[in-house]
This record gives structure tokens, sequence and C-alpha cells, in this order.
């Protein structure tokens, strides 16, 4: 699909990125897209040169790659890919949620829940990007109560990394009837939250992840991705 938002012609790079960035998060731009430097540039309103260097720090990112005869595309999905970002998501967000459950306030699990309803509500309108948005805000507010920003920030960026990963999901998920694991896993981990207890937010959160990535293994071997 291509990008709606118009900005000015002296707009910075940072700024083109932000666009592009954004663009691949919400998934106008999927995985395989072709970012040709020229259309990219009409479409946000800028010169070449923005461009060049907004696709150049999605490169370093780890969200574009560079594919012979194509240039610079939105970094397709794999099966091995999957499986090392969920294990390294494993790692850090367990511990993430023990840490969190530990000394977390009542007034922070009065905003995970405030998350937790406009996440319901985007999971019936089937608006995938803002479900997930809301889902990693709930978990952002966990996981700062483990008092370790660098944590949260590596964190973050790996769900950056595999917010494509995360729309495929999402998006069968919600294909399929009776699945519930949109919006249980949360429902639980608010509950551990609650009684501060870092046992059951760990497991839930190992649990979550678990069957996240089985999940979008199905669904991505079922589009013929093996590699």
């Amino acid at each position: 699909m291509p990008i709606t938002k118009r900005v000015e012609p002296t707009l910075l790079t940072d700024q083109v990125y932000a666009t592009i960035h954004a663009a691949i998060l919400s998934g106008d731009l999927p995985a395989g897209s072709r970012l040709t430097v020229r259309e990219l540039a009409e479409q946000v309103g800028t010169s070449a040169m923005p461009v060049r260097e907004a696709i150049r720090r999605l490169e370093e990112s780890g969200m574009v790659e560079r594919e012979p005869h194509k240039g610079a595309v939105v970094k397709a999905l794999t099966l091995q890919e999957l499986v090392h970002v969920y294990d390294i998501r494993k790692l850090l967000e367990v511990e993430a949620a023990r840490l969190g459950a530990q000394g977390i306030s009542a007034e922070d699990c009065d905003r995970m829940q405030e998350e937790y309803d406009l996440m319901l509500a985007a999971i019936r309108e089937h608006r995938v990007p803002d479900l997930l948005d809301h889902d990693e805000a709930l978990l952002t507010i966990l996981y700062r109560a483990s008092g370790n920003p660098l944590l949260v920030r590596m964190v973050q960026n790996l769900w950056q990394q595999c917010r494509p990963y995360k729309l495929v999901g999402a998006q069968g998920t919600l294909d399929t009837a009776g699945d519930d694991s949109l919006w249980r896993y949360q429902q639980e981990l608010i509950a551990a939250a609650r009684s501060q207890d870092p046992a059951a937010a760990a497991s839930v959160n190992n649990a979550s992840l678990v069957d996240a990535t089985e999940r979008i293994r199905a669904l991505l071997a079922a589009q013929g991705r093996q590699s």
C-alpha cells in the first residue's frame, strides 16, 4: 500500500525515517515490499537524499535488506529468524515480567487494564496494528516496573524488528474462530501483576511467547516460507 502521509519538502531525514518506519510497523509496507527511492520521495514529498539516508538507517536496524536485482526491500519473513527472535524475546521478556511483577504499583496495574480494554476494542474491530500497539503499551508498563530501563529498550527494539511477524500472527489469529490467544494471556498477566506474583507473571509470558511462536510458525509454513 502507498504511504499516504504528506510531508513538507524540507523534511529532515529522521522524519522521513519515522514515516517509512511507521508504514512498515503498520503493515502498509509489508515484508518483501520494494523501497524505491524515487517513489518514496514522491509519496512523502521530499528529495531523494533524505530517503536514501532513511533507508540506510532502516537497513542498520534490521528492518530492511538488500536483494539482488531489487535493491532495498522490507525484510522478508523466515521461519529461522522467527525462532531466533522469539527465543531472545523469551529470555528477556520472561525476566522483565518477573522483575516487573515484584514491585508494580496498583496504579500501574490500573493502567495495564486500560490498555487491555483498548486492545479488546481493537480486536473486536479487527484493527491489527492498534491491538499490537496497546498490547505493547500494556507490557511496557509492567516491564518498566522492573526498574531496568535498558531491559525495556532492548525489548522494544526487538518488538520493532519482529513487528512483521506479529502482524502475521495477530491477523491469522483474528481469522481463526474461537482462538482467544490474543487476549487470554494479557488477562492472566494483569492478574499476576495485581497479585505481585513474579513466578506467575514469568510463566504467563513464557506460555504466551511459546504459543505465539507456534502460531506464527504454522502461518508462515502455510505460506511456503520454509527457510
